[in-house]
């Protein structure tokens, strides 16, 4: 067993899972592409939070570095501190990712901000930002079971619950792979610390 080869493996892991989820954050602020949403306020507050740019991205980014770092000390001491100063920065990146998580389960299940028609007391018709998703689900059902609502409530972005579903689907997935790994780096950095680097065989020399 290798601790030190290990943290290294899962440190190359998160670096592309951290990055990922700063480029979908990112393009969940600009909906199609377009930055005049954004400019205008008209963006979900869940995307506007970006708990993928600091808590599934740079957070996780930082203790990614943590781990890669630990595998290259040398030393009994040295390579005990810096295991677990990793497991200290796991624990760190483990909260980065499970609030990022959470946010985005949150976000998903409220629906994006979009302008929808609405009928005023006047009987004319306008349209009105909110999240009408949110008030189109019931206890019972929700909108992402009813893949009509997706193109038939929101009328500006276009197709903005698609872009919203996908993005936070693949949120959702990426913060939880990299919860998962901080996890396995707790456990093997409280290893590296207690047994060292690895467990060498005793050699048998010539009698």
């Amino acid at each position: 067993m290798c601790t030190g080869r290990c943290a290294r493996c899962l440190g190359i892991s998160l670096l592309p899972l951290a990055l990922a989820c700063i480029l979908a954050n990112a393009l969940l602020l600009f909906p199609n592409f377009e930055y005049r949403y954004l400019i205008e306020g008209n963006v979900s507050r869940h995307a506007s939070v970006m708990s993928g740019l600091w808590g599934g991205g740079f957070m996780v980014f930082i203790a990614a570095k943590s781990f890669m770092s630990a595998s290259s000390k040398t030393g009994c001491c040295g390579f005990r501190t810096e295991m677990l100063c990793s497991t200290l920065y796991s624990a760190v990146a483990l909260t980065g990712s499970t609030l990022c998580f959470g946010i985005c389960c949150t976000g998903l299940v409220k629906g994006p901000l979009c302008a929808y028609k609405v009928t005023f007391s006047n009987r004319s018709q306008g349209l009105e930002w909110g999240y009408p998703l949110e008030q189109f689900s019931t206890r019972e059902v929700n909108y992402l079971y009813n893949r009509t609502s997706w193109f038939t409530v929101c009328v500006e972005p276009h197709n903005v619950v698609l872009w919203n579903v996908v993005l936070f689907c693949i949120l959702l997935a990426l913060s939880g792979a990299e919860a998962l790994l901080c996890v396995v780096q707790i456990l093997n950095g409280i290893t590296g610390c207690v047994f060292g680097s690895g467990v060498r065989n005793n050699k048998v020399g010539p009698v």
